[in-house]
């Protein structure tokens, strides 16, 4: 059985601005570094066999955080885990794409990628990861829509309509040629005196 810890990467100054990220390259913000941290003391409590991160810098650098403090320098930097290309939305607020499109401005074509071509592509990257650890444990950071759309196809019992949170945990285990989700979008490290 493969076990795997979806994270999604520490916040950014877009992330509080409300903007569509989607595949533009933002850095974490400080918050965003803090949480990292306080993820990464969490994470250490466990043991851990790899790192695998989307190549976009939030999320890369959320991944570097991690292995400082685990002790695992070899981060593996993969394109697909990259967030939902959002085309002509990527760097918008809700109130500008109002103002720009209309109402219905989410029924319109203006270059976002589909769904299901991130299902796929993310579904992809961990079988690929299932087939190099088998019977590991292994960390992924990689973006709420993309996370989400994959485990839409892995897990399609699953409730996603929460959005994950900035350094959520979100456990997934491969026995027998099945998925499950044993932990959804959390985030106790964030806060203390939440209990687990």
């Amino acid at each position: 059985m493969t076990q795997i810890a979806l994270i999604r990467h520490g916040s950014t100054a877009w992330n509080k601005e409300k903007r569509s990220q989607g595949q533009t390259d933002n850095p974490l913000d400080q918050e965003g570094r803090e949480q990292a941290v306080l993820l990464a003391a969490r994470l250490a409590e466990e043991s851990w066999d790899a790192i695998y991160a989307s190549d976009l810098e939030r999320a890369s650098e959320t991944a570097r955080i991690i292995g400082d403090r685990l002790g695992i320098q070899e981060i593996h930097l993969d394109p697909r885990l990259r967030e939902m290309g959002g085309g002509q939305v990527e760097g918008t607020t809700e109130e500008e794409r109002l103002a720009k499109w209309g109402a219905d401005w989410s029924t319109l074509d203006l270059g976002r990628e589909l769904v299901d071509a991130g299902t796929v592509r993310g579904s992809a990257v961990l079988e690929d990861i299932v087939r190099q650890h088998p019977d590991g444990r292994v960390i992924v950071v990689s973006h709420g829509a993309v996370l989400r759309n994959t485990l839409r196809g892995l897990v399609p019992e699953l409730d996603i309509s929460v959005k994950l949170s900035n350094t959520s945990i979100t456990r997934i285990a491969k026995n027998e040629n099945v998925w499950q989700c044993e932990l959804y979008n959390c985030s106790v490290h964030l806060d203390s005196s939440r209990e687990s």
